[in-house]
């Protein structure tokens, strides 16, 4: 049955500044009267709301334990601020875990008042008025414990917390100054950045924010110390403005110094000091130290690397730095399996040392079982069974730290639609980084096979020396934001089967990303990919090295390789060009639920080069959830223009972005 295509793989691998504000009265009656009344506390409460630990179970319960039953009204607000505050009240949600005694409920009852007001806080709130009655009675109440325990008799207590959020503060006069000076600093970032623009609503946490990037401002601009020294937070009432002051101290401006390197004795002597590639004055930078960490856990063997700044400066003015790094376990083994109605299933296991000889070298041993789904249309009577078993190896650094060995091979029979093929796969190379984001490998490529396709069966030596090119900025490699992919192979063949020597091959895959926001909610993906094998004829190129587009790879919602040129009796049989495009709006609908809709285009061509004629279109929408690792994938694509051998739609499920 040709309707639809689904794929599924899964895988598994054994002291806060102080802060001068006024704060919503906990009764009408306490409406505050002077604007500048400070509460150092209060405002800090906000902070607790992200706390972990701020609804940790203490425990077994209580023998005296006190049942109660809350009610929470938040009069006059929308959604969001309703939630906040439910979400802030502790009588919420610890309702489940009853407290100690009378005393317990009403401390509980206590504490809220901050935890609501710290809410409002971070809606924007500040006059907001907050009525706690606990059978009636405020908690302040002479004789509350009598009336507690009274109520306690017939059942749980009845608790209540009317709220009345009172107007939206907006910001008023926003300062940031010099800590020492108290005058502006005329390098600071401008309040838009920030989110503190006057009139804009004045959410304490865009305050929170703002202080860390301030901090981050000036320690990027390379001053190490940068801190906020204090703030002053003042709420006018009759205005309903919210002005504020921050004192920043950006401290001196530094270099680097010496590193120090500590944990690393399970690599061989200076393994990490030669990748370090920061000379001594250089500029202090926390990215170029980002850098260097991200560069450093490249390396299957360490687990992690703390950076250490030192307390002070030396002498010189230059700041000296420790990496502490962390060893990952050498050996690891596991499987991952794979599923497509159309495409066939596989099983596959693996076993892999991380520091095989002491110099970060790895090495992996896997071994796969595949199963075709359906006949082969090329070859109907092959046996749909499949294996690969194969090796991969790299031995870092073996003429400078920045060139690395590489090398895999494998032993395989492979069934597809196009054709079946046995074959025997060495590629040996030497990869040269240049830099953190640009680097280039050379190989040898050769390749014996045993082919079987619509003409017949065939034996292709194989042999190519590939130039592949490889430039990465992106911020995150399983769900970028920002930044840009290119990788381009340049592979001449002194052997390419039938073909002889002469043919190359060319092709490139570029992929763009850019977050409309600092949140990363809204983001714009494109992806473009083009290649040719110019030099032989169609019938020369061995069918393995040919070009075909089609699957959840390449064009989602059409069958693997359907894209791609057919013979007269409509049996795949690749091309010798292609191109494939896609465009996805990645929308985050909550922290941890995304929505991508997008489209796709694309196809494979007898010719050179391609001629875009004919492209196949599909689009869809997915479906993400975001975890620690990166976002699960479940994408469902249409095809557009589908032709009489195309299924209906494609549902793919992964780990990580499409691309």
């Amino acid at each position: 049955m040709r309707g639809a295509f689904v794929a599924l793989s899964v895988m598994l691998a054994l002291p806060a500044p102080a802060f001068a504000q006024t704060t919503p009265a906990a009764e009408p009656a306490q409406t505050p009267t002077n604007d500048a009344q400070p509460q150092p506390g209060l405002f800090n409460s906000f902070l607790n709301l992200f706390n972990p630990n701020r609804m940790a179970d203490d425990g077994p319960p209580s023998p005296d334990a006190t049942p109660y039953k809350v009610e929470i009204e938040v009069k006059d607000a929308g959604r969001s601020l309703r939630e906040a505050v439910e979400q802030a009240s502790t009588l919420e949600s610890l309702s489940h875990r009853p407290p100690s005694g009378a005393a317990g409920l009403v401390r509980r009852a206590l504490s809220d008042r901050n935890n609501i007001t710290a809410a409002l806080y971070g809606e924007g709130y500040y006059a907001g008025l907050i009525r706690i009655r606990i059978a009636g009675a405020a908690p302040e109440a002479a004789n509350i414990f009598e009336i507690v325990e009274a109520a306690r008799k017939n059942g749980p207590v009845p608790v209540r917390v009317e709220v009345e959020p009172g107007p939206l503060f907006t910001f008023g006069k926003v300062a940031i100054l010099d800590a020492r000076t108290r005058r502006p600093l005329p390098d600071a970032p401008p309040l838009r950045r920030l989110r503190l623009e006057p009139g804009e609503p004045a959410l304490a946490r865009n305050i929170v924010r703002a202080e860390s990037a301030l901090v981050d401002h000036w320690r990027a601009c390379g001053h190490p110390f940068a801190r906020v020294a204090s703030k002053d937070v003042v709420a006018d009432h009759a205005t309903s403005t919210l002005d504020v002051s921050i004192y920043v101290e950006p401290g001196p401006v530094a270099t680097f110094g010496r590193f120090t390197v500590s944990g690393a004795d399970f690599l061989t002597p200076r393994f990490v000091e030669d990748r370090i590639e920061i000379a001594p004055g250089t500029p202090y930078s926390p990215e170029v130290l980002n850098r260097l960490r991200r560069r450093l856990i490249g390396y299957e063997a360490i687990a992690s690397v703390r950076i250490e700044e030192a307390d002070k400066l030396d002498p010189d003015g230059s700041l000296p730095i420790t990496l502490v790094v962390e060893a990952r376990k050498p050996r690891y083994v596991g499987f991952s399996g794979t599923y497509s109605s159309t495409d066939g299933s596989a099983l596959n296991a693996y076993w892999g040392h991380r520091n095989l000889f002491g110099g970060g070298e790895t090495l992996r041993l896997d071994a796969q079982a595949s199963w075709f789904g359906e006949k082969s249309e090329a070859v109907p009577d092959a046996d749909p069974f499949g294996y690969k078993v194969s090796a991969s190896f790299v031995k870092p650094g073996i003429y400078t730290a920045q060139d690395d060995l590489v090398a895999q091979a494998a032993v395989l029979r492979e069934v597809t639609n196009a054709y079946v093929r046995e074959a025997v796969t060495l590629l040996v190379g030497v990869r040269h980084r240049y830099n953190d984001n640009l680097s280039l490998q050379v190989s040898i490529d050769l390749e014996e096979s045993r082919v079987e396709d619509t003409t017949g069966t065939g034996d292709y030596g194989i042999a190519g020396v590939p130039f592949e090119l490889t430039y990465d900025t992106r911020d995150n490699e399983l769900d970028p934001s920002r930044g840009v992919r290119f990788a381009g192979t340049l592979e001449p063949f002194a052997y390419l089967g039938e073909a002889g020597a002469g043919p190359v091959m060319v092709k490139g895959v570029f992929s763009a990303y850019h977050a409309f926001d600092e949140d990363k909610r809204f983001i714009l993906a494109g992806r473009v990919a083009a290649g040719s094998v110019f030099g032989a004829d169609l019938t020369d190129v061995p069918p393995q090295r040919r070009f075909y587009v089609g699957g959840g790879g390449s064009l989602r919602g059409y069958d693997y390789q359907s894209a791609s040129p057919r013979n007269a009796d409509g049996i795949i049989i690749g091309g010798r060009s292609f191109f494939e495009a896609s465009l996805e709006g990645r929308i985050r609908v909550t922290d941890t639920i995304g929505i991508v809709p997008f489209v796709d285009m694309g196809s494979a061509y007898i010719s050179e080069w391609p001629d875009f004629d004919g492209l196949k279109y599909s689009a869809g929408v997915g479906l993400r959830y975001y975890t620690a690792i990166g976002p699960l994938r479940l994408d469902l694509a249409f095809p557009l223009n589908p032709g009489p051998d195309d299924g209906d739609f494609g549902l793919y499920v992964s780990l990580g972005q499409a691309f």
